[in-house]
């Protein structure tokens, strides 16, 4: 008998391409091919689709996306791992749901609304949730500097477009910079504290379960350099107090579930001196072996090619 078969898919037409590709790769190697077969389906920068073997799918008759279409209604489910926009941002669900397959992961509602960080930020202190001050912008010369800022696209991951900003001159060219990925960007207030992630997963056995608490050690801003450089110190189980832990888990739990989330998500607090403050909403975090969602989990003692088991499991009931 065949195993069943995954749809896997990676790449995406964002900045966050490459890191989609490694995840992909990553999680077809890590299935185990005894209960899984992996069918890889990646997408281009320029939005077509290749199959297996790299080639664009369909290139001269129905177009790639038809062809891919007519792939992934062969499988028995989908894990898709394009991380930020036109992938996490709930499109690759809206997809499944049309095609009818079964996937891991948000559906398009939760996607849609943990993208945007602004919209998280309501949904968070709407359930009580602490957020970083900050404003709304669309325009870069409409910005009032206020002192220290961190300058963000609304919806971008991986920290690309993230700025620090402490001079008021340059102010205006970082918020130019993020509006080149979205045409609306954060500036928020800049937090002083440890950087504390809490993974919460759908376990089919277990029920609805977080991780071991994961601290980021980096001396400046955790950008996009220091995320893949490995320059960054991840400390699993971040030392907490009890009181801490709690308090971070029921807030990663009540936001994962207002935004209605499923399956696997990181949500990222600051843990200040006045208490903790979410900074994001991952909903398909990065999912290398290497990455801090299998890392959390391993330190628990849950293998990556057992989770991702529990992942397709849980996607296919």
């Amino acid at each position: 008998m065949r195993g069943i078969r995954v749809a896997v898919i990676g790449g995406g037409q964002n900045c966050e391409h490459d890191v989609s590709v490694a995840s992909a790769q990553s999680v077809r190697e890590a299935l185990d091919p005894a209960k899984y077969q992996a069918v890889a389906l990646t997408i281009g920068r320029d939005g077509r689709w290749h199959g297996q073997d790299g080639q664009v799918l369909d290139p001269l008759t129905s177009g790639s996306l038809a062809a891919a279409l007519g792939v992934l209604t062969t499988c028995d489910v989908v894990l898709p791992l394009v991380h930020g926009p036109l992938g996490e941002d709930g499109t690759l669900a809206g997809l499944c749901e049309l095609a009818g397959v079964p996937y891991v992961g948000s559906p398009l509602r939760a996607g849609a609304l943990a993208m945007d960080k602004w919209a998280t930020k309501l949904v968070a202190e709407a359930v009580g949730v602490r957020t970083a001050k900050g404003v709304l912008v669309t325009n870069a010369s409409t910005v009032d500097f206020t002192g220290p800022a961190v300058v963000k696209p609304v919806a971008a991951g991986s920290s690309f477009g993230v700025r620090l900003v402490e001079l008021e001159e340059d102010l205006e060219p970082a918020v130019r910079q993020a509006l080149e990925l979205d045409d609306r960007v954060l500036v928020e207030e800049v937090l002083r504290g440890r950087e504390i992630d809490i993974a919460v997963l759908d376990d089919p056995e277990e029920g609805r379960r977080t991780g071991p608490p994961l601290e980021i050690r980096v001396p400046g801003l955790f950008d996009t350099t220091v995320k893949y450089d490995g320059s960054a110190q991840f400390v699993i189980p971040a030392p907490l107090a009890d009181t801490e832990l709690k308090a971070l888990e029921h807030a990663a739990l009540e936001v994962y579930e207002a935004l209605g989330c499923r399956g696997l998500a990181r949500v990222d607090f600051f843990l200040t001196g006045d208490g903790f403050v979410l900074n994001e909403v991952n909903t398909m975090p990065g999912m290398t072996a290497e990455s801090q969602v299998p890392k959390m989990f391993a330190a628990a003692g849950l293998s990556y090619p057992d989770l991702l088991d529990k992942l397709v499991r849980g996607a296919m009931r």
